[in-house]
């Protein structure tokens, strides 16, 4: 609730100052005027802020909490209760801090007699511009409860795809990394030791020993110039990426790539369906939900055709033809579309498009799962053999001088 700072006068003159905790500057006045007090001046005030409210204010939303909030605000509008009643029930509710203060807000500002639409649009970093643009369409046809629970099933299937994406790299995430932390121990704790007992010996050691042994001494007495490689590569990266061209670049690379491409490619394609046809079957029109399904596609390659495609319909094209034409777009989701547009459900080919590659990405990520398994054994074993085979090389040739 917001704190309101008051200037006043009271009945024998004196002017006096304070704070008044309430829901618009309407109550606080009503409040002093009962104190019999002459209002002078009233303003809100925001609180300093300590770490921990700074911290939730940078803080991301989690999707499960939106698809919490969304599915009980359906519930409870559809159950005839008022926008600001749901909002005082969902604030009370809501367990994470950042959402709880952005429900505070926004219900105030839903009193103070803004529309839901303006008020969640205050709060990009949370309400992304597809929720604020159904909710506009939902204010206007009178369907709120509709396109809140649509939202939520909507959400509900993005966290199912990006935990099934995040579950299918764990295992060869928290694998590489261990394998990493093991081969760092050899280099600069194993290795130097036995670079000392060769130097003893006077061997004449191989190449593949020799620059083995030159790289664990170089990790060793110079691993701040590898931290700084690493590090400066990272952040030349961060910046390239930052440039329009290398953005389009690094997105572009991203779609050819042999297996991860393809991979990207259906799920950008489930995420462009999902999004248009919900924004579609919520009453946003075309031109506005082609503009949002480029922002929230993740990929300026395919950013840009969406962006082509809604330059070509605002000038009387279909949908599907410059999608043809983009060659991003497989011909069987085209064709669909196409005949979604003839029909006039275009929404419920959508939705079956999003369905179709849903699949794909599935099976995608077992096959991810099951090629990536194989090939990580087989290059840490590479590895680990060349490491043995260089230090154990110099031990034979050791043991045939001594025969």
């Amino acid at each position: 609730m917001p704190i309101f700072r008051y200037n006043a006068m009271d009945s024998i003159g004196r002017t006096t100052t304070g704070t008044l905790e309430a829901d618009s500057i309407d109550v606080v006045r009503n409040k002093l005027n009962e104190l019999r007090y002459h209002v002078l001046s009233i303003a809100e005030t925001r609180p300093r802020r300590g770490f921990v409210e700074w911290f939730n204010t940078i803080q991301r939303v989690k999707l499960r909490e939106l698809v919490l909030f969304s599915r009980q605000f359906a519930t409870m509008i559809d159950a005839g209760l008022s926008v600001v009643k749901c909002l005082d029930i969902l604030q009370q509710q809501c367990k994470d801090p950042r959402l709880k203060d952005v429900i505070g807000q926004t219900k105030h500002d839903v009193a103070s007699g803004a529309s839901l639409t303006d008020a969640i649009g205050k709060h990009p970093r949370v309400f992304s511009g597809l929720y604020v643009n159904m909710i506009r369409s939902a204010e206007a046809g009178g369907i709120l409860d509709k396109v809140l629970d649509r939202l939520a099933t909507f959400l509900e299937k993005e966290q199912e795809m990006r935990g099934k994406i995040k579950s299918a790299m764990m295992y060869p995430s928290v694998v590489l990394m261990f394998a990493g932390l093991m081969l760092l121990a050899l280099l600069i704790g194993v290795l130097p030791k036995f670079k000392t007992i060769f130097e003893s010996m006077n061997l004449k050691l191989p190449f593949a020993t020799r620059a083995l042994l030159g790289f664990s001494g170089f990790m060793t007495n110079f691993w701040y110039i590898f931290l700084a490689m690493v590090a400066g590569a990272a952040v030349a990266y961060k910046l390239y990426a930052r440039t329009e061209r290398g953005h389009y670049q690094i997105d572009l690379i991203k779609l050819k790539l042999p297996v991860m491409g393809d991979l990207i490619t259906k799920t950008a394609i489930s995420r462009f369906a999902r999004t248009f046809g919900t924004l579609i079957a919520s009453g946003v029109p075309v031109l506005r939900a082609l503009e949002i399904v480029a922002e929230t596609s993740g990929n300026v390659v395919i950013a840009q055709t969406i962006g082509q495609t809604r330059a070509s319909v605002k000038e009387g094209e279909k949908i599907s033809t410059p999608l043809l034409g983009s060659k991003i777009f497989p011909v069987m989701v085209v064709q669909m579309i196409a005949v979604g547009e003839e029909t006039g459900r275009l929404d419920s080919m959508l939705v079956k498009v999003s369905d179709f590659y849903d699949q794909e990405v599935d099976a995608t990520l077992k096959g991810l799962t099951s090629l990536i398994e194989p090939v990580m054994i087989v290059g840490l074993g590479a590895i680990v053999g060349f490491i043995a085979v260089s230090v154990i090389s110099p031990i034979y040739q050791l043991v045939g001088s001594i025969e």
